[in-house]
């Protein structure tokens, strides 16, 4: 079975984990979703993700939680295959009056909105956490 969306199959995988307080989660790797695990620990997140080397590589995310309450608290997709969103630095949303990020695609990797608006450079926006 092909799957079109490899990276919403994340975000939901995420989701899914964290509703049933799963210590970590596995999903099989990409580059690109790296990158996103790798914003999503720098912003705090996420405690760790590693990939395990085997038949098939896979990406496994170590969910965070505190107070036994997950720290995503909302992960959305927001540019898909059937659907991109493309956005300027000055026209990156705030996601909930800047509490959350938005994670963007843009020529010089991926980074949040916020890091985005100080480098001047727009593109598509990948997801909104928070």
């Amino acid at each position: 079975m092909s799957m079109n969306d490899t990276i919403s199959d994340l975000l939901t995988r995420i989701r899914n984990g964290q509703m049933s307080n799963k210590k970590s989660i596995s999903a099989p790797y990409s580059k690109m979703k790296e990158s996103i695990c790798k914003v999503m620990l720098d912003e705090g997140y996420i405690e760790g993700y590693s990939s395990d080397e085997g038949k098939i590589r896979t990406l496994v995310v170590e969910l965070k939680y505190f107070e036994g309450k997950p720290v995503i608290d909302y992960i959305k997709r927001v540019s898909r295959p059937g659907l991109r969103i493309y956005k300027s630095s000055d026209e990156i949303p705030l996601v909930k009056n800047g509490l959350g990020i938005c994670i963007i695609s843009t020529s010089q990797g991926l980074m949040t909105g916020k890091s985005a608006k100080e480098k001047k450079c727009g593109g598509e926006i990948i997801c909104y956490i928070s």
